[in-house]
């Protein structure tokens, strides 16, 4: 076995260990949102791009969060990029028990009856195409049909658990 030179000593893989290694890594922000008889919707770093051709993303989601029910039977969800002013209100969609849709969140009802956040950079509407169980999360993977990249201003991080601006 060959010793790693310049890396710290290995340790076993528990969630701890994943969630330490995800800290030291940069995402951008984003708020997914679900349709119901109460919208329903949550911050995720997990949104990536699967494929270009036929455009497929992902996010995961757990499946004891108050947003799983209405994602688990949604047919359509909205996917929103937020932008670097936009701290507080991904905080607000990360914290367990917020109002989300109240007063203080400028929001309207989109295409698909799904519930787009205003002001932000960009978002879409995705047809939802699967649901993949994985541990306690599901990953979810959607096909947009509609959307908008125009918004104004420069993306919101996560690292190291606080929301960040890029910098040049």
């Amino acid at each position: 076995m060959t010793a790693l030179t310049g890396l710290g000593t290995p340790h076993t893989a528990s969630p701890e260990l994943l969630r330490s290694v995800f800290r030291q890594h940069a995402a951008g922000v984003a708020v997914i949102t679900a349709p119901g008889a109460r919208p329903a919707g949550f911050t995720a770093t997990s949104l990536t791009s699967v494929a270009a051709d036929p455009p497929l993303l992902s996010f995961g989601v757990g499946t004891g969060s108050s947003s799983w029910p209405n994602v688990s039977e949604a047919e359509h969800v909205g996917v929103h990029i937020l932008g670097e002013h936009q701290q507080e209100l991904a905080a607000t969609f990360a914290r367990s028990g917020a109002d989300r849709f109240g007063p203080a969140t400028s929001w309207r009802t989109g295409p698909e009856g799904v519930p787009l956040l205003d002001g932000v950079l960009a978002w879409l509407v995705c047809k939802v195409e699967a649901r993949v169980p994985a541990g306690d999360h599901c990953l979810v993977i959607a096909q947009p049909v509609v959307g908008d990249p125009a918004g104004p201003g420069r993306p919101l991080l996560y690292h190291q658990g606080r929301f960040n601006a890029l910098r040049d």
